[in-house]
């Protein structure tokens, strides 16, 4: 849009039409606050959320881990400043996106470890919808095919969800971007399928692993990047509250000292950096390198496993049952804090984010698991909601900046 407006600026020049009004400077964006809104429906599994992530990753699930979760439909979260809602347990964020014109509103999942806006369409047949808002693109009168264009998002266990591809006006916190690709779903998995609420996903990723083909689609983000104050965004999310998502500012109220910056390794499309260590409650902290992403479709934290034992031991009665497909412990003990370190800053999440959910009457599942078989650890929402952070791209490398919050 802005390069043919600048072509056709250019001819009138040419042609010496020197009383014509110059075409005014694109205006800048600036800043924009999306808030989160709460799913009320979810009902937490522990299990069910650390098989997700398996799936998300492309990881075989544990045997004793895919006996659990079995009988229960797993919902993969690849899925979404914004306001938004977590669904019961934190199991969630969703936010509310406007796309199309008139505009259709859905909830999506804002995602910083995948890159593709995906949502359910009517191009879905009836028999895989149950509940979510579904894209109509036969409403939208911005809304365009994108010849030839489709994608396919692919599961751990062999499953996967896809479509075609339109280009249409999509609005996040009042900001609009003319021409994002939107993917209509016209399969989708069972997993999805189970989770009502979610209509689809917003990716935050790099836009190298966007999944359309023949020629990958920028995200959200990068689209809008240039017309932002700051080519960067932060997560404020909360415990059991809702939280928010700034873009193009980073609002110097919701952090207190220093913001800690540390180089992003965005090679295979995630938001990836190395932590300097660890500590478990008032124990001493721990230098030793791991490298993790930032993940805001994940619930969980999943870090070494030898790190996740050593946690696990300072908790009485908890134990690695394969029966839950993780660590569980007694819902009436007091997990301690758990520190990460990036660079020199010591990030604290409290004991009591550890305490996921309930399995039965009397244990407790474990916000931090193991990620072995993963490749990597993850640093999700349970680690992302003890701080403020922010995801820079504003001086030419990618960069994470994490901070205490303000309350």
């Amino acid at each position: 849009m802005v390069a043919s407006a600048g072509k056709l600026a250019l001819a009138a020049a040419i042609a010496g039409l020197a009383t014509a009004t110059p075409t005014p400077p694109k205006a800048k964006v600036g800043t924009f606050s999306v808030s989160q809104v709460k799913n009320p429906s979810f009902k937490a599994h522990g299990p069910a959320q650390l098989a997700r992530t398996y799936l998300k990753y492309g990881a075989k699930l544990p045997e004793g881990l895919a006996k659990t979760v079995a009988d229960f439909k797993v919902s993969r979260r690849d899925s979404g400043s914004a306001k938004t809602t977590p669904e019961e347990n934190d199991i969630q964020y969703l936010t509310p996106v406007s796309i199309g014109t008139p505009a259709q509103t859905l909830n999506l999942d804002f995602d910083s470890g995948s890159s593709d806006l995906w949502v359910f369409s009517t191009e879905l047949p009836s028999s895989s919808v149950n509940g979510q808002t579904q894209y109509d693109p036969s409403k939208s009168s911005s809304a365009k095919k994108l010849s030839g264009a489709s994608w396919q998002i692919s599961y751990g266990d062999g499953s996967s969800s896809s479509g075609d591809v339109y280009t249409d006006t999509v609005t996040v916190g009042g900001v609009t971007f003319k021409s994002q690709a939107v993917e209509a779903a016209k399969t989708v998995s069972s997993q999805f399928q189970s989770d009502t609420n979610n209509d689809g996903l917003l990716g935050l990723a790099f836009s190298s692993i966007n999944t359309v083909t023949p020629t990958a689609q920028k995200t959200f983000f990068d689209n809008i990047a240039s017309d932002l104050d700051v080519a960067a965004w932060t997560a404020d999310l909360k415990y059991h509250e809702a939280g928010t998502y700034d873009f193009g500012v980073i609002d110097d109220s919701k952090y207190t000292g220093d913001i800690t910056y540390t180089d992003v390794d965005n090679s295979q499309g995630f938001w990836s950096f190395t932590s300097t260590g660890y500590g478990i409650g008032s124990g001493s902290f721990k230098s030793t390198n791991f490298d993790g992403i930032a993940d805001t479709g994940t619930t969980l934290a999943l870090l070494p496993d030898s790190i996740v034992s050593a946690y696990y031991k300072q908790i009485s009665g908890a134990e690695n049952d394969s029966s839950q497909g993780g660590y569980i412990f007694p819902c009436s003990a007091t997990p301690p804090d758990f520190v990460f370190g990036v660079e020199d800053a010591k990030i604290t999440i409290p004991g009591e984010y550890i305490n996921y959910a309930a399995v039965d009457d009397t244990n407790c599942f474990g916000g931090i698991q193991s990620d072995s078989d993963i490749g990597f650890s993850i640093f999700g929402d349970v680690a992302l909601k003890a701080a403020f952070v922010v995801f820079d791209q504003s001086t030419g490398s990618p960069r994470l900046g994490w901070a205490s919050k303000s309350t």
